[in-house]
């Protein structure tokens, strides 16, 4: 696929699905300490989903396909882990932004091969759910934050994380329709 029409940047503030889930993606606040078992469950459906024949495919012009959510959630897994090792390691660090919407452009998302992707995102996602299980009942609480000042404890954390991940499973197994 060669098009290459820039998807509109991401700017909505997701945080409320931390307490209030996702009605469009089905998706339910549980336990932070389920976070590593609710990741690896995801893993069989990107393989899955990368393995289709339209996994480079758009399914409009401004819509990323399969494989640049993949991609997405592979680096996600890994910006994650290292924002869970700075609320461990530090006393309420602020994270380094990350622009996700740059990151795809100049990683060239669009055109990275499934099969690949679809074997680094299961490391990424493994390692980042081995990072959450090994968090401690009193390393919950410990708080970090975003450079817009949005506060998070691990726990608040680990929700927020999971939602991005399983919202992005969703818009790649949600039936298309065309008009």
């Amino acid at each position: 696929m060669d098009d290459l029409t820039a998807i509109i940047p991401e700017d909505r503030d997701w945080t409320f699905v931390i307490d209030d889930g996702c009605a469009e993606c089905g998706f339910v606040p549980q336990r932070a300490d389920t976070t590593g078992d609710r990741l690896r469950a995801t893993v069989p459906v990107w393989r899955a989903v990368l393995s289709r024949p339209d996994a480079t495919r758009r399914p409009a012009p401004t819509v990323w396909s399969p494989t640049e959510y993949a991609c997405h959630v592979r680096d996600t897994c890994r910006i994650f882990r290292g924002r869970l090792a700075l609320m461990l390691d530090e006393d309420d660090p602020v994270f380094p932004n990350w622009d996700q919407d740059a990151t795809a452009v100049e990683d060239d998302y669009l055109h990275q091969d499934p099969a690949r992707v679809a074997g680094e995102l299961a490391d990424q996602a493994e390692a980042t759910a081995a990072a959450f299980d090994a968090v401690t009942p009193a390393q919950w609480a410990r708080p970090g934050r975003r450079s817009n000042g949005s506060v998070f404890t691990v726990g608040r954390f680990a929700v927020y994380f999971l939602h991005d991940v399983e919202h992005h499973v969703h818009d790649v197994t949600r039936p298309t329709t065309t008009h």
